[in-house]
């Protein structure tokens, strides 16, 4: 199968990028989730196996608990813990890998940095409207998940042969979260030909399975049962479905990064819902609602996301920020909702 996604020309020109890099930063945008971090470690045990030893991943901000495990996250480099040694390692840079993200401003905090390098970037991604700022762009929306694009691009530079069963579990791990499981974005043959390929290389789908999905504390399945119970509100007519919750809501369940991860999809359930939101006070920054948009049965959430919450992604699994009190954020949603309301009648 036909999984090849450079041409001859962008080959040599990513070939050229990693022979003459020495000093080489991966980094992907704030709060990584599974693809995140995933394509980041994947491309990193890919480097070393080519020999490039001095490999850094920085990240904006802490990955949820559930994804520790990955093979080679404890060598990653937090920002917002240790800037002076993050600033270091951009400037010394010889090149900078973009995975995950199309616009630098996704690094939150870590973008001036970021911006202030001078050295080559390569951006590896699956969102739309990537900066073009970049020694080379692979890009394409319509794949699964970066760390789809990871393999493809193992794969074509002729490393899938070497490929650790580390990386792999990597690459494994990003696909199947950035689906839902593999349950959406996720219906063209050549997935399932990377998958089997995965498990060619001894990778446990089973355990990366319970290791992300079956590993919340009692204090997360009683905050997300809060949620479900109390929170979540039904607009029928619409076939619309929105929750709220607060930082002292999330302290009260003794909340932790992840504890919320997926639960944006649980209203989906629901017979001919067509539209799921998730607002949730950001538990740093003050006046910051954090959204999170899956749709399905024919709506497509990512225009919502961009005209009013600020963001985007892809057609049925988005996101977006709003700067103000989490009620005003609830009146965005009806503002929204309202807006698309034939489309979702």
């Amino acid at each position: 199968m036909e999984i090849n996604l450079l041409s001859q020309d962008k080959l040599e020109r990513l070939q050229n990028l990693l022979s003459n890099a020495t000093n080489i930063v991966i980094c992907a945008h704030k709060s990584p989730d599974g693809d995140a971090i995933g394509s980041s470690l994947a491309w990193l045990h890919y480097l070393n196996q080519i020999g490039k030893q001095n490999v850094r991943v920085c990240m904006p901000d802490a990955t949820p608990d559930f994804l520790h495990w990955l093979p080679g996250h404890n060598s990653v480099i937090r920002y917002d813990r240790r800037s002076k040694d993050v600033r270091r390692f951009f400037r010394e840079a010889d090149l900078i890998c973009c995975l995950d993200f199309n616009q630098s401003s996704r690094v939150d905090a870590m973008q001036e940095v970021l911006d202030a390098s001078s050295a080559p970037r390569l951006l590896i991604d699956h969102h739309l409207e990537p900066e073009e700022n970049n020694e080379l762009t692979v890009s394409n929306p319509e794949m699964s998940s970066t760390c789809e694009i990871v393999f493809r691009l193992i794969s074509q530079l002729g490393g899938y042969e070497k490929m650790t069963t580390q990386c792999a579990t990597c690459i494994y791990c990003g696909m199947m979260t950035d689906t839902g499981g593999f349950t959406y974005n996720s219906s063209r043959p050549e997935i399932f030909y990377i998958i089997g390929q995965l498990l060619a290389k001894r990778v446990d789908k089973d355990e990366i399975y319970n290791r992300v999905f079956h590993n919340y504390s009692v204090n997360a399945l009683r905050l997300r049962a809060h949620i479900i119970l109390n929170k979540m509100k039904v607009v029928e007519e619409l076939h619309a479905s929105y929750f709220s919750v607060t930082k002292d809501e999330m302290a009260q369940f003794h909340f932790i990064k992840g504890d919320m991860e997926g639960l944006v999809n649980i209203p989906q359930q629901i017979k001919g819902l067509k539209l799921s939101i998730s607002l949730r006070e950001d538990t740093e920054k003050p006046r910051t609602v954090l959204v999170s948009l899956r749709s399905c049965n024919g709506f497509h959430c990512q225009p919502m996301a961009t005209k009013f919450f600020n963001g985007g992604g892809h057609a049925d699994a988005s996101g977006g920020r709003l700067n103000c009190t989490i009620e005003e954020a609830e009146d965005v949603v009806l503002k929204a909702l309202l807006y698309y309301k034939e489309e979702l009648k």
